[in-house]
């Protein structure tokens, strides 16, 4: 079943991430960061920060910050078995460290379909802020949803 317009401007919910040193050090292994400013303290400060500077990406990974990140599609009718990450963006304010307390609030901004509806997109605007609530960054992200060949025909 298509997903309904009237799902826009819907919020998928609100997520709240205390930035520690050790998840940071991860992530940049993850990710395969090599500069040291992102996993040794004495490099980022040398570097002008006060602490273990955010990766740029890892703004993406606020809005997982939760028991059931998907939830909201579920509530949607969508079988996360069809899902696919499609696209990702992101507009930064200012760099957040290591001690930030970073709140990700997403809501839905666009619902399309595409090739007769086989293929249907969400996008999803999350707005980062810290825990002054000043903005850090923005992020658009596209889910791209697979139709059955029955559903759509």
């Amino acid at each position: 079943m298509a997903i309904d317009k009237v799902h826009i401007g819907r919020e998928t919910g609100t997520q709240t991430l205390l930035v520690s040193h050790s998840r940071l050090r991860l992530f940049a292994k993850a990710t395969g960061q090599t500069d040291p400013v992102y996993t040794d303290l004495d490099a980022a400060k040398a570097a002008g920060h006060p602490d273990l500077p955010v990766p740029p990406t890892f703004f993406f990974a606020v809005s997982l910050e939760t028991a059931d990140p998907f939830t909201w599609l579920t509530d949607l009718g969508v079988d996360l078995r069809t899902v696919l990450h499609g696209e990702q963006e992101f507009g930064y304010h200012r760099v957040a460290h290591a001690g930030d307390e970073l709140t990700a609030t997403a809501r839905i901004t666009d619902v399309y379909a595409k090739r007769g509806g086989a293929l249907e997109f969400l996008v999803t605007a999350t707005s980062i802020t810290d825990q002054h609530g000043l903005p850090v960054a923005d992020a658009i992200g596209t889910t791209v949803i697979r139709r059955p060949a029955e559903v759509t025909a």
